[in-house]
């Protein structure tokens, strides 16, 4: 790995961002065919958090944050910080003091495949944060990484000025070149749903609104109406 800092990255078209934030992750995920998901580990360090914004990538050493530190420079407003390590972490490399000069710079939220400490301060400044951990272990400032790079983060690729959507049901990433053909197609998916969810609540099953009886039928269900009738 080449110590590296890109200053100037493409970051993925605002309104898009705006509107794949508003679906929130399932939906999105579910638009883009179920591609994009970070591994279920990543859980948010205080429930209730949300963030979507273009990603700015860091590849940093494991117990070791000072590359974290150097990111903060690069990031914008409405940005998302994205923290890979070169190898499986679970120490706390980000807690309340970064999280305040991140603050500082506009930064909506990050995603830490890594530790995350500090929990109680960061619910307090409503700092959101998904991470692999949570862990008081502290950390070394030694080892140089890179920033602004394509990283692996949880399982999942992601270039810098991707969109990174974070809500209570996890991470997904969405190519910032696909921003606006995901956007288009969740926001048909989430005008669906509001159609089934009346359906739902006005009393339709679901076997007959998504027209399972047949198939079901076919399967090989049968209904009985007394146990010996088996």
């Amino acid at each position: 790995m080449k110590p590296i800092v890109v200053r100037n990255i493409e970051r993925a078209d605002a309104d898009s961002v705006g509107v794949l934030g508003g679906l929130g992750v399932s939906t999105v995920h579910e638009a883009m065919g179920r591609l994009g998901l970070m591994k279920p580990y990543m859980r948010p360090v205080w429930p209730g958090g949300e963030a979507a914004g273009p990603a700015i990538t860091v590849l940093a050493q494991p117990g070791d944050n000072w590359m974290i530190h150097v990111a903060v420079e690069q990031c914008r407003r409405g940005d998302v910080l994205v923290v890979a390590c070169s190898s499986d972490s679970t120490d706390g490399m980000f807690g309340e003091l970064l999280a305040t000069s991140l603050r500082a710079r506009g930064v909506l939220g990050l995603v830490l495949d890594a530790g995350c400490r500090d929990v109680k301060a960061l619910k307090e400044m409503a700092f959101p944060v998904w991470s692999r951990a949570i862990s008081a272990k502290g950390t070394v400032k030694s080892t140089l990484g890179a920033v602004n790079v394509p990283v692996v983060c949880a399982g999942a690729l992601v270039n810098p000025g991707d969109v990174i959507i974070a809500d209570d049901d996890g991470v997904v990433v969405v190519p910032a070149k696909n921003a606006a053909d995901v956007a288009d197609q969740g926001f048909k998916r989430k005008t669906d749903e509001d159609g089934k969810r009346q359906k739902l609540a006005a009393g339709t099953l679901g076997l007959d609104m998504y027209n399972m009886r047949e198939p079901l039928a076919k399967a090989g269900l049968v209904y009985v109406d007394k146990p010996q009738d088996v």
